[in-house]
């Protein structure tokens, strides 16, 4: 009864950090909105992954041994792809994150993952790699050596593996070679929040305009739940990045919805503080049913003619606990369900087939979420 007390304790004390209905403090606008258009790019390629000690891609992996032909063809050297030994080489996909304004020279941090039968990539080295947009165009060049998370040790079945060696990361292994696809006007920006609110939205406007009022005519507009519509004064027309800048710092008070999360494969349960409950009666109860099997031994008479044999018996048995009342009274808290299930000795799975019963029947006023 201690050990469930003291989880559900960890995770209201934990979730009263998270979801409450009134607005939190106030926080910079840097970490409530990104700038349209002010955006990461993922891009991806293909690479040969060469110096493995034997653990590359086997010859049923037929694309590998195609493409190092491929590749030696390129530097004048003609070989049958059936005639390679490719133990030794391993194909993989490389890709990574090209940041906003990536200037050409800037280095990037690569991740390959072998897409063949390659058992290790520990020791590989990545061979120059194009790796491409979605609009086809070649934006950064990786090679280098690879930096492995996990290894293999041992042989056959008297071996040990930790984590993920068929992955590996290259620090700093990719070279922009063009230009970040971002562009910024002078003439008009828009501003996106991170997480939709008409309330956020609304205050967000308003202290922009605040600050920046130009003549008597506000330059923010909030035109839905999720974007603010900027025009920079003329004053900034020339210095977009310092109005930038200026707008980051400013402050607002995001609203935020109650939410209740849970994990039903851990049995963890998030969860706000303030979130109220309507008046409910709670009636909480289990049926178990036990199938038992037991060996018993049959032996015949002394002197008898028949064989000991071992006869199963099974024996059924059900068991049902009475019902654990749990009543709340209006204007109750998850801080008051908290405690009522922890009086009557609710474990944690029982805790989550409760919320979900009372969200169901109207009874709480939060969103609940099941991740």
């Amino acid at each position: 009864m201690s050990r469930i007390m003291d989880w559900l304790r960890i995770v209201f004390l934990t979730g009263g950090f998270l979801a409450c209905g009134v607005p939190a403090a106030p926080v910079r606008l840097k970490e409530l909105v990104a700038i349209e258009g002010v955006r990461d790019n993922q891009l991806v390629g293909y690479g040969l992954i060469v110096g493995l000690n034997g653990t590359g891609d086997k010859r049923q992996t037929v694309f590998v041994a195609q493409s190092l032909a491929n590749m030696l063809g390129r530097m004048g050297v003609t070989v049958n792809p059936q005639a390679m030994q490719v133990k030794n080489v391993a194909a993989v996909m490389v890709t990574a994150t090209l940041p906003p304004f990536a200037q050409p020279g800037t280095r990037v941090d690569v991740t390959v993952s072998a897409i063949g039968d390659a058992s290790n990539l520990q020791g590989g080295q990545l061979l120059l790699t194009s790796l491409k947009g979605a609009d086809g165009q070649v934006y950064v060049a990786a090679q280098g050596a690879l930096l492995t998370s996990g290894f293999v040790a041992g042989r056959a079945g008297n071996s040990q593996t930790v984590n993920h060696p068929t992955a590996a990361r290259l620090p700093g292994g990719g070279i922009v070679e063009r230009q970040s696809p971002t562009q910024l006007s002078a003439s008009s920006l828009r501003l996106q929040l991170l997480r939709a609110d008409f309330s956020t939205a609304a205050r967000v406007a308003k202290v922009i305009n605040d600050r920046f009022l130009f003549n008597g005519t506000p330059i923010a507009q909030a035109e839905n739940s999720g974007a603010i519509a900027l025009t920079p004064p003329p004053a900034y027309s020339a210095r977009l990045v310092e109005f930038i800048a200026e707008i980051e710092v400013l402050t607002v008070e995001a609203d935020r919805r109650n939410r209740i999360v849970i994990n039903e494969r851990t049995g963890t349960i998030i969860l706000g503080k303030d979130v109220k409950l309507s008046p409910v009666a709670i009636l909480h109860g289990s049926l178990t049913v036990e199938v038992q099997t037991t060996f018993d031994v049959s032996q015949p008479a002394p002197l008898g003619a028949g064989q000991t044999t071992v006869v199963p018996n099974q024996g059924i048995g059900t068991k049902e606990e009475k019902a654990r009342q749990v009543a709340l009274k209006p204007g109750a808290s998850v801080e008051d369900l908290v405690r009522g299930l922890q009086a009557i000795g609710s474990t944690p799975r029982e805790v989550i087939a409760v919320l979900q019963a009372m969200k169901s029947a109207g009874a709480i006023d939060a969103e609940l979420e099941v991740i």
